[in-house]
């Protein structure tokens, strides 16, 4: 039998969601219009929005993994560490606790995936990017590259604007140089872990710019989760949506909170060739920068007619949708140096998953 593995790399998404059997057949009344209605069956796009969202929480695992191993509670002293602290004195436990809920979030899609005799996501075979050199970090291949990123900050004064995206308002970045050329987000070397009770301008930059990332990531799962919702027919899919979503947000407010405790300087990296400046926000900023507004500024919501609302944005088609959420992914470099055929199937399932509708009940 082929693993789930190789069944995905050879299949579309939507020849795989429909191909898929259901575990058990359960004979339900015969609805209004005659037909009979299987009992446990989920829409094909359910199950195809389902596969997305566990395909990004697999995606969203292995990079928490990468950052809790350098930077999480356990995670041995280092410059690095020391950097994050700067952010917040309890940063190394988020950093665990957010990766915990991916693996749960993660291995409870695909539980339930099973369960409705869907077919499950298994991203394993695409784990061949290399992880960091730093001596205690397992060398065991990984999915996504955290050691050459264009981090996207836009989101900052996104949810400090009372304009809002799914309007077309677009958003300056909160640290421009971050956007440009390409940056590392975690230690690459054991150089660049630094001196634990003294840590470097370039050490430090390494880590502030792990915690713009955090905050990047976790915004793109606030509003993924909340735009799929929309589409989902199921009332149990939409509980599973609604529940892991709010964690989601959870995650992102944390970070945001922390990010923009980032001390002044400026770094160049010799090996990705690139040069990031960042600012104190904490003080003196607009009100766009400012570091303590981290609840959503009430913006412009269903209609300019209505009045402004604060809230959760995007959430329209087009902006953080799944092809959304994977294209901001792949321009974040997050996926830099990967397969084609990895490419292919992400991508695929993106589009299988826009392509949901919700169906009308009986």
């Amino acid at each position: 039998m082929q693993s789930d593995t190789h069944y995905f790399q050879h299949k579309s998404a939507k020849e795989v969601t429909g191909s898929s059997q259901l575990a058990a057949q359960v004979s339900a009344p015969l609805a209004k219009n005659g037909n009979e209605k299987e009992k446990n069956a989920l829409t094909r796009g359910d199950v195809a929005i389902l596969q997305l969202l566990a395909a990004a929480e697999l995606i969203e695992t292995d990079l928490w993994k990468q950052y809790n191993e350098l930077g999480g509670v356990n995670a041995p002293d280092s410059g690095y560490k020391a950097g994050l602290v700067i952010l917040d004195g309890d940063q190394p436990q988020y950093i665990a606790d957010n990766t915990d809920d991916e693996i749960s979030h993660a291995a409870f899609l695909n539980a339930y995936l099973k369960s409705k005799g869907e077919q499950e996501v298994d991203l394993s075979h695409f784990a061949t990017l290399a992880p960091s050199q730093v001596s205690f970090v397992p060398q065991t291949e990984r999915l996504t590259n955290l050691k050459q990123l264009s981090v996207d900050t836009s989101w900052w004064t996104r949810y400090r604007s009372a304009t809002n995206p799914d309007f077309g308002a677009t958003f300056a970045n909160a640290v421009p140089s971050l956007h440009i050329g390409q940056h590392t987000a975690i230690p690459r070397n054991n150089n660049e872990l630094g001196d634990a009770n003294n840590p470097s301008d370039h050490v430090k930059a390494i880590a502030f710019t792990a915690g713009f990332h955090f905050g990047y990531i976790e915004q793109g799962g606030t509003s993924l989760y909340a735009t799929l919702a929309e589409k989902v027919t199921s009332l149990e899919v939409l509980r599973i949506l609604i529940s892991i979503g709010r964690s989601e947000i959870m995650h992102f407010q944390t970070w945001q909170d922390k990010a923009g405790n980032a001390t002044p300087l400026t770094d160049f990296d010799p090996i990705n060739n690139s040069r990031v400046t960042f600012k104190d926000l904490t003080t003196g900023q607009p009100e766009k920068l400012q570091a303590n507004l981290i609840m959503p500024e009430p913006c412009e919501f269903i209609s300019p007619d209505l009045p402004p609302c604060a809230i959760i944005r995007p959430t329209g088609p087009g902006q953080l949708d799944a092809r959304g959420a994977i294209n901001s992914f792949i321009e974040d470099g997050l996926f830099r140096g990967q397969s084609s055929q990895f490419m292919q199937l992400i991508t695929s399932l993106a589009r299988a998953a826009d392509a949901a509708e919700r169906e009308n009940g009986d």
